[in-house]
């Protein structure tokens, strides 16, 4: 039997699942908690590692990879040293470069011809640009920069030549996955100069591994990925499969053949961690929209769910436009959550939470209905993340989506996605291991419900304006 292991360096925390390299089968696994906050010392990610690969855990496992947080910027000066904390997706302090970026180029259209993709705060160039202006100290010491798993795949190669892959290159803003290439353009643009960027590995590429002391004999690493593609690898998706994942951010993806080109800047058009592409839409406000809501009520989320069920689909006219963090997809870093619609009769706790499921389900609804315009087919919704526990949104999911929802039995697809790639690499196979889906799916159906979408849509257009 030969084991490998996937690593998932997430926002809050590292997962590491240990697998049968032939068939995927789990065989143990272990997490530890990374600290909070917009920014992070990259040796925290490392001490993480540690304390979850501790204790035996990767005993006799031949090969890792490592999927990360999207999108961080991780500078480095000319030794490798990190020039200041890891600038994460989440924070939102480049907004205005990134718009100014926008601009300069000549608008969203000209960005989805060069890359793809257009920037938002959360992406890597968008930083770069920050870094620039804001702390110019910090920039002149920056010889190169990196992402999040491409630092920890160069620690767990010890130091060796950075590397990284066309998935996770496809969302820094300076690499055209349908050229597959970088736009060194577009990154002395931004930062006002050159800068060095990893090689970017062949996806199923072995890399040595190399932790160092007081780690197991690892042989083989792989070029790892973003977390969105290594969950895409994880689930094994394909043709007419939308993943929607219902974590900290909320996500709309699928994997097909070739690029996706979004004028509207809606859709990303990132490459995947097999060779093909995956578009995808982002959305800040997911699954701590639940939280918000179950904590304004002062109750559990087992309450929550049963409140929001008890409710009837509309919450009797209150919306929510779950804004609660700003938003990336429809770009409005600034704006603010609201409650719309509010009566003597309807303002019921029942009706509260049911209008937080609802409001958060629409924004994500709409991501799908972007793919769907720009020619992803969708046959099933496939429906994860710690937000697809709640019992509330697996319910009311099918009536928001207007389509059958697939919920795949609980698992860490991220951490699964590098495992498998790990497999992938161990093999030195041209196609990566097929591996069965554990657990089953579970398809939940329901009457699509229209009006709530309408509503919401009614909501949303005060904000952002007509669509």
């Amino acid at each position: 039997m030969r084991l490998v292991a996937g690593v998932d360096s997430s926002t809050q925390s590292t997962k590491i699942v240990v697998r049968r390299a032939e068939d995927g089968v789990l065989v143990r696994s272990a997490r530890a908690p990374h600290p909070e906050g917009t920014e992070v010392d990259p040796e925290a990610w490392w001490r993480a590692l540690e304390e979850a690969a501790s204790g035996g855990l990767l005993e006799g496992v031949e090969a890792v990879a490592v999927a990360a947080q999207q999108h961080g910027m991780v500078a480095l000066d000319e030794s490798g040293k990190v020039v200041r904390p890891a600038l994460l997706w989440n924070d939102t302090r480049s907004a205005g470069a990134a718009a100014d970026l926008v601009a300069e180029l000549g608008g969203p259209e000209a960005w989805v011809r060069a890359v793809g993709s257009v920037p938002v705060g959360s992406f890597t160039v968008s930083k770069l640009r920050w870094l620039a202006e804001h702390e110019p100290g910090a920039a002149e010491r920056t010889a190169s920069v990196v992402l999040p798993h491409d630092w920890l795949t160069w620690r767990l190669t010890g130091g060796a030549e950075p590397v990284t892959d066309r998935g996770d290159a496809s969302g820094t803003g300076y690499y055209s996955a349908a050229d597959g290439a970088y736009r060194e353009d577009l990154l002395r643009a931004a930062f006002g100069r050159g800068l060095g960027v990893p090689r970017v590995g062949a996806p199923g590429e072995a890399l040595e591994c190399a932790p160092g002391p007081g780690w197991p004999e690892l042989r083989v690493a792989g070029v790892g990925t973003g977390d969105n593609m290594g969950a895409a690898l994880g689930l094994g998706i394909g043709p007419g499969d939308v993943v929607v994942s219902v974590g900290t951010s909320g996500t709309a993806f699928a994997s097909v053949g070739a690029p996706v080109a979004d004028p509207s800047g809606a859709v990303a058009g990132f490459a995947d961690a097999a060779g093909g592409f995956l578009p995808l839409v982002c959305t800040l406000n997911a699954a701590r929209v639940l939280d918000a809501g179950a904590a304004a009520l002062g109750v559990g989320h087992a309450r929550f769910d049963e409140l929001a069920l008890s409710a009837p689909p509309g919450a009797e006219g209150l919306v929510l436009l779950p804004y609660l963090e700003g938003e990336r997809t429809p770009n409005l870093p600034e704006a603010r959550g609201r409650l719309d619609g509010v009566t003597v009769g309807n303002m019921t706790p029942a009706n509260l939470a049911r209008a937080f499921v609802e409001g958060m389900l629409c924004g994500l609804a709409d991501a799908v209905d972007a793919l769907v315009d720009n020619g992803v087919p969708v046959e099933r919704v496939l429906l994860i993340g710690g937000g697809a526990r709640s019992e509330a949104v697996r319910s009311i999911a099918p009536r928001v989506f207007g389509r059958p929802v697939a919920v795949p039995a609980e698992s860490q697809y991220v951490a699964d996605g590098a495992a498998r790639q790990a497999a992938w690499a161990l093999s030195g196979a041209a196609e990566p291991p097929v591996w069965g889906a554990a657990g089953g799916v579970e398809v939940r159906t329901g009457e699509p419900v229209p009006w709530v979408r309408e509503r919401y849509a009614e909501v949303r257009a005060g904000v952002e304006g007509p669509a």
